[in-house]
């Protein structure tokens, strides 16, 4: 039987990517979970998506929404209307924009599909949510007034992140948001903010972004034994680029 590996935000390191899936030993039978935010930083965007439609032909995989897939989506269909460019360009946009000038009409097309086709969110059967960012309602993701939540959310991070470790679970201090779910797996705040570069659990929520948009690894976690790999520091494989740092 095959294992459950999570994987955090790519953010365009195909290298780390490779790395990754060798380390980690990955077969067919594996079901893997991505994280969102597989553009924007390095030089492969476009790469790193071919690679997942063409892994998705091969085996199981849930494919998150991050922020950063949604620039993207937005700027490859022209929707640019509420869209701050500039922003984009200054957090990896740049380098998005400069790689897709290599990438054929029929290709963005493709990818345009790819995009539309990301999950919100994944919950499985026992109780473990897997999303880019996080939540708000209290009550959980099925009454989340803001669908676009699910992908720039930090709160619940900030949340988990800032318990008092002395509250007890049932207590009505405890934060309600954080028992919904037997575990929750999240990107988008890379741990490198709190000075780590492997998994961090706070509370039921794992944080699966190591930083590899800046001078961190990638990461490929086994969700039931907790074992992880990791890939080189993305600034060490793509010495000659800037990333987002």
């Amino acid at each position: 039987m095959g294992r459950i590996l999570v994987i955090g935000d790519i953010h365009g390191g195909l290298r780390a990517l490779h790395q990754i899936m060798e380390r980690a030993k990955v077969t067919q039978e594996d079901t893997l979970i991505f994280l969102g935010d597989y553009v924007d930083g390095w030089s492969e965007s476009p790469q790193v998506i071919d690679y997942l439609m063409d892994l998705q032909q091969k085996q199981n995989c849930f494919f998150i929404k991050g922020n950063h897939d949604e620039l993207l989506l937005d700027w490859l269909e022209g929707n640019t209307k509420n869209f701050d460019e500039k922003m984009w360009f200054k957090h990896g946009g740049e380098a998005t924009i400069l790689a897709y000038e290599k990438v054929s009409e029929a290709t963005k097309k493709q990818h345009i599909g790819f995009l539309k086709s990301l999950l919100n969110y994944y919950h499985d059967d026992q109780n473990r949510l897997f999303i880019h960012a996080g939540f708000t309602n209290m009550n959980g993701i099925n009454y989340e007034y803001f669908p676009k939540l699910f992908y720039w959310d930090r709160t619940l991070w900030e949340t988990a992140l800032s318990l008092d470790e002395t509250i007890a679970k049932d207590s009505w201090l405890y934060p309600r948001r954080l028992t919904l779910y037997e575990e929750v797996y999240i990107g988008h705040t890379p741990v490198t903010r709190i000075g780590e570069t492997i998994p961090v659990q706070k509370a039921c929520v794992w944080n699966v972004d190591t930083g590899a948009a800046f001078k961190g690894p990638l990461t490929i976690m086994d969700v039931n034994t907790k074992e992880f790999w990791q890939s080189e520091p993305l600034n060490e494989l793509y010495f000659n680029e800037k990333g987002r740092n």
